[in-house]
């Protein structure tokens, strides 16, 4: 199933620049990391479920790249900059060799079932 965006054929050439620019810095930094890194976790502050997926990332002994943006009072703006990149409704926002597997709960799942260290081979 593809994922509904709206078309740049429905975007004003007036407002396409701001369409496309809208914090790309965020979403460029965010690109950078899963380039590079095997496992990138994208949370922010004060939230559980990126700590969790950090405790189970490292109780798997797995290196990790992980990028921290503001908390449930700062930042929000460029967090939904990633939320509406990535398509993925909350953080943690978890990618293993440059696919988003979901969140916190998403890759315990894939942990449990065993499939999740087959994502890394």
């Amino acid at each position: 199933m593809t994922r509904q965006i709206l078309d740049n054929n429905h975007i004003h050439p007036a407002v396409q620049a701001t369409v496309n620019n809208n914090h790309a810095d965020i979403v460029a930094e965010v690109q950078a990391a899963i380039a590079n890194n095997q496992i990138v976790v994208v949370g922010m502050a004060q939230n559980p479920a990126p700590k969790r997926a950090r405790k189970q990332l490292d109780e798997l002994g797995l290196d990790y790249c992980y990028l921290e943006y503001g908390n449930y009072f700062k930042l929000w703006r460029r967090r939904n900059a990633l939320k509406m990149w990535s398509g993925w409704p909350s953080f943690p926002m978890i990618f293993v060799k440059g696919v988003l597997i979901g969140g916190s709960s998403d890759m315990r799942a894939l942990i449990e079932a065993g499939e999740f260290t087959q994502l890394l081979d």
